[in-house]
């Protein structure tokens, strides 16, 4: 049997053992809640959409009165908006035949391209991706539900946009006129 004096020495060793232990946990726990609060309160870091780049495709942003060139009837009313802390170019293309599209357009960073995602109403998707040559914007891509290569382009002309496009059933080697649009600025 073990004498008193030693139970009692193991057992207060085993308490201070505890209590240490205790103290160390909570420390870690009050340390991580700080932290937390720390980050969650901690001011949202700006924009990362500042370079230049960003800024290349500006010149589409506004409220347009749309038509296709040489033609005096308006054929869509478009408003292209700076979003998500303008970073992204929201356009919403409102056609006169019920045609209902809209586009994102961001630029990416990560592999120097600009990238488009256009949907409508009619269930159609058309991704784009390109880059600006001089003036000129060009994205191209593949338009899947019609088999085609796809290439836009959006350059500014006399304070309004104009966007062409044309496709491409051989594989690039011919291109076809799809249309021809001019954005004027929308006069209430």
């Amino acid at each position: 049997m073990k004498p008193i004096a030693e139970c009692s020495r193991v057992g207060i060793f085993s308490m201070i053992l505890l209590s240490l232990m205790i103290v160390l946990n909570l420390g870690t726990f009050f340390a991580a809640r700080d932290v937390t609060v720390a980050r969650a309160s901690s001011p949202v870091s700006p924009a990362s959409c500042a370079a230049p780049e960003y800024r290349q495709f500006d010149f589409w942003a506004g409220d347009w009165d749309v038509f296709d060139v040489g033609s005096p009837i308006q054929v869509a009313r478009a408003r292209v908006d700076r979003i998500l802390d303008g970073c992204v170019l929201r356009e919403d293309y409102r056609g006169s035949n019920g045609h209902h599209g809209e586009s994102f357009t961001i630029y990416d960073a990560s592999r120097k391209v600009w990238h488009q995602s256009w949907v409508t109403n009619r269930g159609e998707l058309l991704v784009i991706e390109g880059t600006m040559e001089g003036d000129t914007m060009v994205l191209g891509g593949e338009d899947h539900a019609k088999g085609a290569l796809v290439r836009g382009e959006w350059k500014r002309e006399s304070g309004n946009v104009r966007e062409t496009a044309a496709t491409s059933t051989d594989g690039g080697k011919t291109w076809k006129p799809w249309f021809d649009l001019v954005f004027r600025r929308h006069k209430d």
